[in-house]
C-alpha cells in the first residue's frame, strides 16, 4: 500500500495481476492483502476538511461515495473485481476528528464541493460518481450542477428524499454531541442483526464481521450530522434535470431504503434503469459485490466492447449514450432494459 499526501495528481496504482481476479467468490483475504500491495493512500484539503481517499486500479475513473454511518473501506470488496478496469477512487466523509472538519457549519451544498475538490486535486475534468445511500443525494446534486463532469453515475440504495422519523430525528440531533465512534452505541450489534444481517446468508462470517467492524469505525458524531443533512435534502424538484444515463441498484430486502425510492428515482431522472439485486439488503458491497461488479462494470462499458476495452476507452467513448434509457452492456439480459427494470440474482458466496 503507498501513501500520497501531496497536492498533485496521484499516479495510477500498479495492477498486475488484476484480471486473474475477475471470476469466482470474492475472498476478503485476498481483497485485504491486494489492497496492501496495489492501492494507493492520499489526502485531499478540501479547505473544509482533510479528505482521505484511496485510488485503486487503472482506467476510466470511477468515485465511490459511501452513506451514513460507513467509512470508504465499505467499497473494498466491489472495488477489488473493478480495479481491473477502472481507476477506482473512494474517499471518506468528513468525520469532524483528527481530519479538521467543522461539522456544525457544514452543508449538504460543502460536501458536494468537497467532490469537486477532490477532481481538482486528482486533475480529473470528470469520471463516473457511484452514491451509495446518501451518498447518492451528493451524487446527484453533483450531476445536476456540473453535468459535463459526471457523464454516468450509480445509485445504489439511492434516494432524492429521506425523511427522518420523529424518533430518528430525536437520537441523531443528541448523537452531534457525543464524542466515540459508532462501536460504542448502545444496542448498536443487535440492530444491524436486525436490520443487516440475513442478507448475508451464505457468505463468510467474516465478512460480516468486516462489515460490523468497518462501519463502527464511522464517528457518532459524524452519524448525527449526516442524518441530519439528510432529512434536510429534497432533490425531487431537481430530477427532471439530469439527463445523464443513470444506473438504479437495489436490494429487494431493502428495508433502509424501501423501494419505493428507487421508483421515484426512476420516474423523476431522465434517463435511468434500475436493476434489482436479488437477496440484497441495503449493503450489496458486502453481501453481494460479484453481482454488484459486474453489473457496474456492463453499466459502464460501451456497447459492444469486451471487458479489456473499458480499461482504454476514453471517456467520451464510455460517456456517450441514447435518451432512450441506459444500456449495460452486450451481455445484459435484454428484457431488463427494455423495460428499465431487471432482476439480478446474486451469488450465494461460497458455501
Amino acid at each position: 500500500m503507498h501513501n500520497d499526501s501531496t497536492c498533485g495528481p496521484v499516479s495510477e496504482c500498479e495492477t498486475s495481476g488484476c484480471h486473474n481476479h475477475a471470476t469466482g467468490p470474492i475472498v476478503l483475504r485476498e481483497v485485504l492483502d491486494r489492497f496492501e500491495r496495489e492501492a494507493t493512500l492520499g489526502v485531499c484539503d478540501t479547505g473544509r476538511y482533510r479528505m482521505p481517499y484511496y485510488v485503486w486500479g487503472q482506467g476510466p475513473p470511477l468515485v465511490f461515495i459511501h452513506g451514513v454511518a460507513d467509512t470508504s473501506r465499505s467499497f473494498r470488496l466491489v472495488i477489488s473485481r473493478l480495479s481491473a478496469h477502472f481507476r477506482c477512487i473512494a474517499y471518506t466523509l468528513p468525520q469532524g476528528t483528527d481530519d479538521g472538519a467543522r461539522l456544525w457549519r457544514y452543508r449538504h451544498a460543502d460536501l458536494v464541493s468537497d467532490l469537486w475538490a477532490l477532481f481538482a486535486h486528482l486533475g480529473l475534468d470528470r469520471a463516473y460518481v457511484l452514491g451509495s445511500s446518501f451518498g447518492s443525494t451528493i451524487t446527484l446534486a453533483a450531476m445536476q450542477q456540473h453535468p459535463e463532469r459526471v457523464p454516468r453515475a450509480i445509485l445504489q440504495g439511492g434516494t432524492a428524499r429521506r425523511r427522518l422519523r420523529f424518533l430518528e430525528r430525536l437520537i441523531t440531533f443528541w448523537l452531534r454531541f457525543f464524542p466515540g465512534s459508532m462501536a460504542k452505541l448502545p444496542r448498536r450489534d443487535r440492530i444491524l442483526e436486525l436490520v443487516h444481517r440475513p442478507p448475508f446468508e451464505g457468505r463468510p462470517e467474516e465478512v460480516y464481521r468486516a462489515f460490523v467492524d468497518w462501519t463502527g469505525e464511522a464517528r457518532l458524531a459524524a452519524f448525527g450530522h449526516q442524518a441530519r443533512w439528510l432529512n434536510g435534502v429534497d432533490l425531487r424538484a431537481d430530477l427532471s434535470h439530469i439527463q445523464q444515463p443513470v444506473l438504479l441498484l437495489h436490494g429487494d430486502r431493502d428495508s433502509v431504503m424501501p423501494r419505493r425510492h428507487a421508483d421515484e428515482l426512476l420516474t423523476g431522472l431522465g434517463s435511468a434503469g434500475l436493476v434489482v439485486l436479488e437477496g440484497a439488503g441495503h449493503v450489496p458491497c458486502y453481501t453481494h459485490p460479484e453481482a454488484m461488479a459486474e453489473v457496474i462494470r456492463q453499466f459502464l462499458t460501451p456497447p459492444g466492447a469486451t471487458p479489456d476495452c473499458a480499461a482504454t476507452c476514453s471517456m467520451a467513448q464510455a460517456g456517450c449514450l441514447g435518451s432512450r434509457g441506459p444500456a449495460l452492456g452486450a451481455n445484459t439480459p435484454r428484457t431488463g432494459l427494455e423495460s428499465r427494470e431487471c432482476l439480478t440474482p446474486g451469488p450465494k458466496g461460497p458455501g
